[in-house]
């Protein structure tokens, strides 16, 4: 068995579980990679990427590059003397950082690929109505997550399962699929399948201000695999409108029902306790959101400092 000096690179909390695992099974980690810090929020104050607290935390060596490509942090990621890369929920790397360890630098995509390359993968297979995703591990080439796959590890996806739980659940799947990706490459034993182009291949393309907004012309089944999948974060929203008066609202849960009826597409229909959404083939009921200057809150509390009239709309 080889011994592996591993160089691991990521950012957000999904990187972390992926990099706790690897430091709790053993493995030497050299050096940790992550995003130069940055302001944030409405303070501005400097905020630490996850994977860098969690670094500062373990006593881990860390390096935070603004140029992947800057003389200064190839020198010092040659100096650790790594012969392995994980990459994990970071940025593009250049061919001379992916091409620097003897054993290559693997990447852990949320999704079973080809399908789902970009951002984000976990969105958008809940968005999509997906009834099944995964992890891949692949060796890293000079695309975004189109190289050689080492191995695919599938889940189910629940009817009515959020992208915040869906991610934990694949943070953990895809832990799992790290360790015995390291196993057989630590052991000359990783075989590789390489992805096949297909016209059909689904992408997860960014997440903006602009694909978040509810389309109330779409099916409720389709309305609501956006605001699950969009959920807790960034969510899903929608303008609410009475009378004068416009909110941009974020919606967070919701379930979706079949039915006929005569109402208008986008009127909110609601009880003391209850909102629902006219849709073309039924309703969007609405179990939390958040309006603007207001915490996020279910439904029936919202409703109980708030009232509509007969024509108050989404749109």
């Amino acid at each position: 068995m080889e011994k592996l000096r591993i160089v691991f690179m990521g950012t957000p909390d999904f990187a972390v579980g992926i990099l706790d695992s690897i430091k709790k099974n053993g493995f030497e980690i050299v050096g940790v990679i992550t995003a130069a810090d940055k302001p944030a929020g409405r303070g501005q104050k400097i905020k630490y990427s996850a994977v860098k607290e969690y670094a500062l935390a373990n006593d881990l060596h860390l390096l935070q590059p603004t140029n992947l490509k800057d003389a200064d942090f190839i020198t010092s990621l040659k100096e650790l003397n790594a012969n392995l890369q994980i990459v994990v929920a970071f940025r593009m790397l250049p061919k001379v950082v992916w091409e620097m360890p003897s054993l290559g630098t693997f990447n852990l995509h949320a999704s079973l690929l080809p399908n789902y390359r970009g951002a984000a993968p976990i969105n958008w297979a809940i968005i999509n109505g997906e009834k099944t995703t995964g992890v891949t591990t692949f060796f890293i080439d000079d695309k975004i997550d189109t190289g050689a796959m080492i191995l695919k590890r599938e889940t189910n996806i629940d009817s009515n399962e959020d992208a915040g739980t869906l991610h934990d659940r694949l943070m953990q799947l895809g832990s799992e699929t790290v360790l015995e990706t390291l196993e057989k490459i630590a052991n000359n034993d990783a075989t590789t399948t390489t992805q096949v182009e297909d016209s059909n291949i689904k992408t997860a393309y960014k997440l903006n201000k602009e694909n978040c907004k509810i389309d109330w012309s779409k099916s409720a089944v389709e309305i609501h695999d956006l605001i699950r999948g969009l959920s807790p974060y960034p969510a899903a929203w929608s303008y609410f409108v009475d009378q004068e008066n416009e909110w941009n609202v974020k919606i967070y849960q919701a379930t979706s029902q079949i039915e006929q009826h005569q109402f208008e597409i986008g009127q909110i229909i609601c009880t003391k306790k209850e909102m629902k959404i006219a849709v073309k083939d039924g309703f969007v009921q609405i179990l939390n959101l958040q309006f603007p200057g207001k915490k996020r809150m279910n439904t029936a509390e919202f409703l109980n400092g708030v009232s509509f009239s007969d024509g108050a709309k989404v749109q």
